[in-house]
This record gives structure tokens, C-alpha cells and sequence, in this order.
């Protein structure tokens, strides 16, 4: 008789549920743990069914049932024997009378205090639904970065929960629901443990929606039976080539998620049958050699979608997870999804940080998940320090919904970051000191401003300044959680008096540079300045400069209003902190209008001159960078702007005068015109006034109709 069957005559009689789920877990425990581990699962076992003995759950199951499911969850996943007696062990402090020194007592710290971390997560109420959310993910991911077991418990905790939901009234059923996909599946999914996050996101969405969740299950019911035939015959091609190439491994055909399916419906509002209608199918083979070989046999027996591959493997995603993906043309033109990966990798999809604690795991040696999480768990623990409940729930949704793009250091590291993330979040994904002192960065060699969105594969160098500080305008281009933190955590702990001597040494520094100081400058100026900018005195000025709230080199220069100005200037139509009645004029070389990405230069001479962001001219401004400002357009502005255009034409008499005419019923006046005449064709370049891009758009478009027009296009040297 083996030892479960032997430990199971011994536990008093119970309920029928009781019995049978107590014997499952220990059926299942007893195939990895060792017989002392299996008799503290049993102690625990007894412990939680004494403590809740005259309790039941709303579906009149004793309450033990619940841990007990909780831990066969765990149990199935090969958890640790600490990790599973937790979870028999994690509502006693809550809803019984025995406390944490009992549990220490009767078994050991370690369990104590799982049970101790888990249980904090539910014991503080709240004023509002809002400040619940934002305090239970708070707490959710602080558990984490103790101990990454307990949310593991907390996971299962709430899909066997969410297993039960239809014991509760409908409103509290939804409230539920809506919690575990907002805030539990996306936890599950960063962790990449695929197995609790697919249901998760199905229970969710059939007590959320569960009108939509019946349609859709119903739908994919009905066409299962043809699916199947065409399953198996796909199946039986692949195996067949693997055979064929002796290749080892299995051809699994993969259930379609529901809310996998919902989801594109609702992002790609499309119908049921164009989302539903794609087969998928998982290929485990035994080494990554294999992987990329399969790829290449699967990719000759159907033809491959353009731009539907994806390598997971050498660029894994950001929870860990590897894979290659590719979809097919099957036959008859059906879609075929394929994944392709080594039975590690499968291990990793199905558990993903789980998988580390998996009991006597082969391999110890940190994975690329549990690498990933604990850098992801060090930053969030950064960020809980600066961060009250609402705005910690903010950044690191973020990172829970990751549509992640991938880009290269210098020295070709991977960094991944989310989709829109800026220069700034790179530089703070780097490392926090690196994201503090930037300066000015380079993308693909070129120089960029610092709120300039980072697309996947390009490669990013950050320059530094170590007497730099972060820059309060970074709120407006920062998306990770990271970098808000660092910025929003810079501003809160800046004191007034450190704001004081910050704004007098950048102010007197900019002044320095423009050659003249307070002093030259005189008092009578000064005043005139406080009241043009609306501060009662110098250390107001000082302060705000050094708080950020205005900008020190624009400061100065409108202080030193004194410097000849030779250029046609004129005043400024730009949404730039800090630059009232500043002087503001636009480059010639890249005639920037509104709608560009512009940034300013500090031109001695002509004040803040704007360029266009990929004017070739910034390249000559990189040993400058305090005189670089990231700008932007004000809304509706009343003006016009000068742009040039380039047009090639037939060499004929009366072209020039054809597209003036269609420039001036366009409602563009003509600045200037240039004439080039060939053998075979005219340059004419234009410079006109326009509104803004959609303008000149306009006009661009007017011209090209034209029939004698061969060319055009906008000049930015």
C-alpha cells in the first residue's frame, strides 16, 4: 500500500467533496514530494479542516473544500511542499482563531509567513471601488517582490473563486469578473503562467459578458467537428516530414481561448467566423536546432503569410516566453497558426515563473523569466516607494499590458519596452542613474530629441551629464512606469531651498554663456522681467527655474533682451514653457510648419531658432545640448508659415505660370521662385506660406494632378 492511500485511512470521515478532493491531492503530491513533505501537506491539511470546521462556503461545501482545490491547483503545477501547505493554510489567520505564532509554532516561518502575505492582501476596506483596485494591485505586487510564491497562491486563490462565481449574486459576480481581468489575468500573464491566465480571461469574460461568452462558445462548438478532420490531417502532414527528417516531438492542435477570440473580434471588428476560423497547432520538439529546422520543412509544405513570423526565441517576449510563430496558408486558403518550440520552452508557457519552483526542476539555473521578473519586481519596488496608491496602479498598468517593442544598445543588448515608449524611458530602462543624467540621445546614429518615440529594431545611445537632473517637461513624454516614477519621485522630493540654489546656478550659467550676468544686467531690467513673467521677485524666479517650471536659457535671454538681434524674428506661436515674449524664428534649412515634430536650438543672435526633428543641421548642434529645447505647436494657430516645395516639369512655355495659378487657388501666396531649366524638364522650387502640413498637403496634391508635373516633393535638407 503506497504512503497516500496509507495517510488517507487516517483522516476523520468528512464530507464526500472533502474526501475526494483530500485524496486527489494526495494522489498528486505523492508523485513528486517526499514522504516527510507529504505528511506536513497532511498536518496542514488537518490544521485548516479543524480551524474551519463550522464553516461553509454560499455553496454549501464545507469551506476546507476551497483550500483544498486551491492547493490541487498548486499541486498540479508541481509547487514546493511549503508552497502547497500555504495554500491550505491561507484563510485560517483571516476567518479562524488561530494566529501566525500557532502556525510558527505547529510548522515552520517560512509557512507562517506565506500565510502572513497572503492574508494581508484582502484585510484593508476602502472609500471607493477605484482606491480598492489601485490598493489591492499595490499590494498584489509588493507581495510579489517578497516572496513571488505568494501571488502564485493568490492566483489560484482566485481562479478557484472565479470556478464558484455562480454562487454569488450577479452584481457581485461582475464586480468580480471585471477585478480579474483588470487586474489578476493581466498579473498571471506578466508572470507568463498561460495556463491560469487563459482562464482567468474565460471565466472573466462569461460572468462579465456572458451573453457574448454563449454566442462565442456556441459558434465554436458547432464547427468543432469539421475542425477536428481537418486537424488530424494537417497533424498527420507534419509528422509525417518530421519523421521523414528525424525530427522528435509531438504535433498538438490547440483550442481556441474564447476570450482569445473575443478580443480580436473587438480590436479587429471583425465577425465570428473570420476570427474563429483559424487553426492552430503547437509543434514541441526536443532542441532548438529543431526549432528553426521545422520552421523551414512547415514553411515548404504551406506557404507562409508576409510579415506573419515572429522569433520568440531569440528575442523572447517580456514575461519570458519563447517560441517561433508563423502563420500558413492551409489548405483551401485557412489560415494555420503554428508555434514551434522545445519542451522547456512549453514547460515555461504553461508556468512561467512558476516553473522555477516546480519541485526537484532539472535545471536550478535562473531562466530567462525568472531573470526578467526579478529586474521587472526590482523596479516596481522602486516605483512603490514614490508613488501613492492611484498613481502606482497607473504606471504599472503599464507594464501589465505590455504591446512591447524591441531595441538595441550600443553594444546590441535586447531592451524591451512598450510600444510609444520614448528616449526617456530607454535611458531609465537602462538603469535609474542613466535616465536622471541624460542629455541628448542617438537613434541609429543620428541625434534625436528626448521625447522622440523609439520604433522596434532601432539601436538607441544615451548621452550623459552627470551634473544633469531630470527634467519636469519628461511627464509629457515618459509612458513606462519606471520613468514616471523617477520624475514624478524627483519633483515630490526636491526641496524649495535645493530649488533655490538649482534655478540660481542654471540661471546664472545660461546668462554666462550669453556673455553678461545679473549684474550688467541691471535692476530696472530685472523688475521689468518679474512683472513680464509674473513673479514677485529673484528667488521666485530662482525657484521656479530650479522646480522646472520654466527653463533657464529662455529665462536669460529674456532677461538679456540687450543682445542685437540680426535676424527677421518673430514672436514666438509655440507651446513653450516658460517663453513668454521670447524672441522665436524658424529654420531655413528645413522650413519647419505646424503639425512637424520640431524641436528649438539656442542661437546666439537669433534666440530660439525651430527645426524640424530630422533636419540635417541638429547633427552640427550635438556638442550643444543645454541649448537644445523639445518644443511643440500650440493648437489653431492664426498664422502662416513659409514652406518650400520642388517641382519637375515639362520644358514648355506657360508651365510656371500653371502652377502658380493652381498655387494661388490652393489659398497659398508664392514668397519666392526659382527657375532651372534642362533639355528635357524645368526645376522650379517654391517657397509658399501655408497653414500647416494638411495645407500644403493640399497644395502638393493639386500640383501633382497637373499633366505637365512629373515630380514633386517638399525640400528638408
Amino acid at each position: 500500500m503506497d504512503f497516500a492511500k496509507r495517510i488517507q485511512e487516517k483522516v476523520s470521515s468528512g464530507s464526500r467533496i472533502e474526501e475526494k478532493l483530500l485524496k486527489q491531492l494526495l494522489d498528486t503530491v505523492s508523485i513528486y514530494l517526499s514522504e516527510t513533505e507529504q505528511s506536513l501537506v497532511l498536518k496542514a491539511y488537518k490544521c485548516g479542516a479543524d480551524a474551519h470546521k463550522e464553516q461553509s462556503r454560499k455553496s454549501g461545501e464545507p469551506y476546507i473544500c476551497h483550500p483544498l482545490s486551491v492547493a490541487q491547483i498548486l499541486a498540479e503545477m508541481r509547487m514546493d511542499g511549503q508552497t502547497i501547505c500555504a495554500a491550505l493554510l491561507h484563510d485560517v489567520v483571516e476567518d479562524t482563531e488561530i494566529n501566525l505564532t500557532d502556525l510558527e509554532h505547529s510548522f515552520n516561518p517560512e509557512i507562517a509567513s506565506l500565510v502572513d502575505s497572503v492574508s494581508k492582501l484582502d484585510q484593508i476596506k476602502f472609500n471607493s471601488h477605484a482606491e480598492a483596485q489601485a490598493e489591492t494591485l499595490r499590494k498584489m505586487i509588493l507581495a510579489m517582490v517578497q516572496d513571488i510564491r505568494v501571488i502564485l497562491i493568490k492566483l489560484t486563490d482566485r481562479l478557484h473563486n472565479m470556478r464558484t462565481l455562480k454562487y454569488l449574486p450577479e452584481r457581485k459576480r461582475k464586480v468580480k469578473a471585471k477585478e480579474t481581468l483588470d487586474i489578476y489575468a493581466p498579473i498571471a500573464n506578466r508572470l507568463g503562467i498561460n495556463t491560469i491566465k487563459n482562464e482567468l480571461e474565460d471565466l472573466g469574460l462569461q460572468n462579465l459578458f456572458p451573453y457574448r461568452y454563449r454566442v462565442i462558445n456556441k459558434a465554436l462548438k458547432k464547427s468543432k467537428g469539421g475542425q477536428k478532420r481537418i486537424v488530424r490531417k494537417i497533424s498527420s502532414r507534419i509528422l509525417k516530414v518530421m519523421k521523414e527528417e528525424a525530427i522528435e516531438g509531438e504535433v498538438i492542435g490547440r483550442e481556441k481561448q474564447l476570450y482569445s477570440i473575443y478580443k480580436k473580434m473587438k480590436l479587429k471588428q471583425r465577425p465570428l467566423g473570420d476570427v474563429a476560423d483559424v487553426y492552430g497547432f503547437r509543434i514541441i520538439v526536443d532542441d532548438v536546432n529543431n526549432c528553426y529546422k521545422l520552421l523551414g520543412l512547415v514553411h515548404s509544405l504551406y506557404k507562409p503569410m508576409p510579415g506573419r513570423f515572429k522569433d520568440y526565441i531569440a528575442i523572447p517576449r517580456i514575461n519570458g516566453y519563447q517560441s517561433l510563430h508563423t502563420t500558413l496558408f492551409g489548405p483551401n486558403g485557412l489560415p494555420l497558426e503554428i508555434q514551434i518550440r522545445t519542451s522547456e520552452m512549453n514547460r515555461v508557457a504553461q508556468s512561467g515563473v512558476a516553473a522555477h519552483w516546480q519541485y526537484k526542476a532539472t535545471d536550478k539555473s535562473p531562466s530567462i523569466t525568472n531573470n526578467r521578473t526579478r529586474k521587472w519586481l526590482e523596479n516596481i519596488g522602486e516605483i512603490e516607494q514614490s508613488s501613492s496608491s492611484a498613481e502606482f496602479l497607473e504606471n504599472v498598468k503599464v507594464d501589465l499590458f505590455p504591446d512591447k517593442i524591441y531595441v538595441f544598445t550600443p553594444k546590441g543588448d535586447i531592451m524591451p519596452l512598450p510600444k510609444g515608449a520614448t528616449i526617456i524611458d530607454f535611458a531609465y530602462a537602462v538603469h535609474t542613474d542613466v535616465g536622471n543624467q541624460c542629455i541628448e540621445a542617438e537613434v541609429d546614429r543620428s541625434l534625436v530629441p528626448l521625447k522622440t518615440v523609439i520604433e522596434n529594431g532601432q539601436t538607441v545611445n544615451i548621452i550623459t551629464d552627470k551634473d544633469a537632473r531630470p527634467n519636469p517637461n519628461w511627464i509629457n513624454y515618459a509612458i513606462t512606469a519606471k520613468a514616471l516614477s523617477n520624475v514624478q519621485a524627483y519633483l515630490k522630493t526636491i526641496r524649495k531651498s535645493d530649488a533655490y540654489e538649482l534655478g540660481k546656478k542654471l540661471l546664472n550659467s545660461a546668462l554666462t554663456d550669453l556673455g553678461t550676468s545679473l549684474r550688467k544686467i541691471g535692476k530696472k531690467r530685472q523688475i521689468e522681467t518679474f512683472k513680464e513673467l509674473g513673479v514677485e521677485n529673484l528667488h521666485d524666479l530662482y525657484q521656479q527655474i530650479g522646480l522646472g517650471d520654466r527653463l533657464a536659457p529662455l529665462t536669460a535671454r529674456h532677461l538679456a533682451v540687450h543682445i542685437d538681434i540680426n535676424a527677421k524674428l518673430t514672436k514666438t506661436n509655440l507651446a513653450i514653457e516658460g517663453t513668454e515674449g521670447m524672441i522665436v524664428s524658424y529654420g531655413h534649412c528645413c522650413y519647419p510648419i505646424p503639425g512637424d515634430n520640431v524641436m528649438g536650438y539656442m542661437s546666439s543672435g537669433r534666440g530660439v531658432v525651430i527645426h524640424e526633428n530630422s533636419c540635417r543641421n541638429l547633427k552640427n548642434f550635438r556638442k550643444h545640448p543645454k541649448k537644445w529645447l523639445s518644443v511643440s505647436w500650440q493648437e489653431n494657430i492664426n498664422r502662416e508659415f513659409s514652406s518650400q516645395i520642388h517641382v519637375e516639369t515639362e520644358n514648355k512655355t506657360g508651365v510656371l505660370a500653371e502652377v502658380a495659378s493652381t498655387i494661388a487657388d490652393s489659398d497659398s501666396n508664392i514668397e519666392s521662385v526659382t527657375v532651372a531649366s534642362h533639355e528635357d524638364y524645368s526645376e522650379l522650387v517654391f517657397i509658399l506660406s501655408v497653414k500647416n502640413r494638411i495645407h500644403l498637403a493640399q497644395i502638393i496634391r493639386n500640383i501633382r494632378n497637373m499633366n505637365n508635373v512629373h515630380r514633386i516633393s517638399r525640400d528638408k535638407t
